[in-house]
């Protein structure tokens, strides 16, 4: 593969918006989000894995956000639109990993005593295992899946009956960007089907085991977070905070993960089945890169893949509820009377259909947020119609976190904005550069516990871009606005060192 392509391809349009021409201007360019040292700090394989991306059958439109890195074929931070086909490697194999945040009505001053956080911790330890091979087994206050009710969470999402035998208010699901995932038809029917089919090929051998890790974090990047809530000094911010229900001052706590084991497995199966499709028939691979398959919608191949993502997806979504059930239960037990609400759930390693310049299209978003504003169609009949709805973007716990609300120049990027900060750093590099001791000083000189006898050097806030030019980067290109900025007290991240990523 190329990897010549450096960020002086990209051509200014304005200050934080850009352009990175493909195939001589033959085809639409690829639309860059980010100022100009933001832009700069692209690497060469994130532009041509962009490049490549654009150029592959059927997409029409290909965006990088401001904390675009090389990922798995597509780039992490992009978004990819295409009304003809489906590609899994513009989803990645964390199917719908995401964000969801949870508020409570904890005055924040009521965690300034170190003794409280650290119980809370643990109390949160005992309910949601981190990690990327640990289950309810060791977690002993963890909700247990038996198989019967893993296949209605991956088959149904958070359903009334999933949410009522786990314990978790079914009213969150009106918080939800997607509350449940149906098939390629359109039916939860279809899930049923695939299931068996994946179960019949020994592909579900070890299904309830990964059922086991329903409410649980994994490894790699993902955490959970407690944060104290400061809302914008802005009447559109303290209008959106309030529909929103946002509590300035008081606590709330931010997860990051996905669809664990299952989803993996899920992904990785349909990477190597497609693969062996391109084999068999002898079809190029865009950019020779054997994680840009695809498979034209209609197909077999599509709707099995379709039929898989969802699957996943239900997963991820049950996962997500479960674990701010959980949290809220060990908040409960350090700080009796405290109660809470979801604010909201949303992914970032999805494909959706959505209406692109009037056509309905399959929206991939991998590390990339849907960002719909005020007033758009698809927010009808939700909560969030007359403001948009929550945009949960985290940055690092040390500068930060952002809740931010969509402006109407969310249309340049398919109603899209970044999913965080994006890496800086490769997690060797880090781990090879960061001391493990400024590591650790700079958490305990911000007064921010953690889980961890070390924070992992790959995943400290050095690894990461500068989370405030990500946001300026947003807010000057017009894609979203600031609603609260996010301050951590407390994080939960995989201390186990001999694990690693998603599943």
């Amino acid at each position: 593969m190329n990897t010549q392509i450096d960020s002086t391809a990209i051509i200014a349009q304005e200050e934080a918006i850009g352009i990175l021409p493909v195939d001589n201007g033959n085809v639409k360019p690829i639309t860059v989000i980010g100022t100009e040292s933001i832009r700069n700090g692209f690497d060469p394989l994130c532009l041509q894995q962009a490049i490549n991306s654009r150029m592959a059958p059927g997409v029409t439109d290909l965006v990088l956000n401001p904390d675009a890195h090389g990922g798995y074929g597509a780039p992490i931070g992009c978004v990819l639109a295409s009304p003809t086909h489906i590609y899994p490697g513009p989803v990645g194999v964390d199917i719908k990993c995401s964000m969801s945040l949870l508020q409570l009505n904890i005055p924040n001053e009521e965690l300034n005593d170190r003794k409280v956080r650290r119980a809370i911790i643990n109390a949160i330890e005992q309910r949601t295992p981190t990690g990327a091979g640990r289950g309810q087994r060791s977690a002993r206050k963890s909700r247990r899946v038996d198989t019967a009710l893993g296949r209605k969470a991956v088959t149904q999402g958070a359903s009334r009956e999933v949410c009522e035998a786990l314990g978790i208010s079914p009213e969150w699901a009106l918080h939800c960007e997607d509350s449940s995932h149906v098939g390629h038809d359109d039916t939860t029917a279809a899930l049923e089907a695939r299931l068996e089919i994946l179960t019949r090929a020994g592909v579900m051998e070890k299904f309830a085991d990964k059922m086991m890790q329903l409410g649980s974090y994994g490894g790699g990047n993902h955490f959970g977070e407690c944060e104290a809530v400061e809302i914008a000094d802005s009447e559109r911010a303290r209008t959106a905070a309030e529909v929103f229900g946002l509590q300035h001052g008081r606590i709330a706590f931010l997860s990051h993960c996905g669809s664990r084991g299952f989803g993996y497995q899920l992904a990785n199966n349909q990477f190597h089945a497609l693969e062996q499709h391109f084999e068999r028939w002898h079809l190029p691979y865009p950019g020779a890169d054997k994680k840009l398959v695809y498979a034209p919608l209609g197909t077999p191949e599509a709707d099995a893949y379709i039929d898989d993502m969802a699957l996943g997806a239900n997963f991820a979504t049950v996962n997500h509820m479960l674990i701010n059930a959980l949290v809220l239960e060990a908040f409960q037990e350090v700080l009796p009377g405290a109660t809470g609400q979801l604010v909201y759930f949303i992914s970032h390693n999805i494909a959706r259909k959505e209406v692109v310049d009037n056509r309905q299209t399959w929206v991939h978003r991998k590390g990339a947020t849907r960002a719909f504003p005020a007033g758009h169609f698809a927010l009808k009949d939700t909560l969030f119609h007359s403001t948009g709805h929550p945009i949960l973007l985290p940055g690092n716990p040390q500068a930060g976190s952002a809740v931010m609300v969509a402006e109407p120049g969310a249309a340049r990027s398919c109603y899209s904005v970044n999913h965080g900060a994006g890496r800086a750093m490769g997690r060797r590099a880090a781990i090879r550069a960061l001391d493990q001791k400024e590591v650790d000083q700079s958490f305990d000189d911000l007064d921010i516990l953690t889980n961890c006898r070390q924070y992992p050097k790959d995943e400290a806030p050095a690894a990461y871009k500068d989370f405030q030019e990500v946001l300026r980067s947003v807010e000057l290109a017009g894609l979203a606005s600031n609603v609260a900025n996010l301050k951590a007290r407390f994080v939960i991240k995989d201390a186990d060192k001999s694990f690693g990523g998603a599943a």
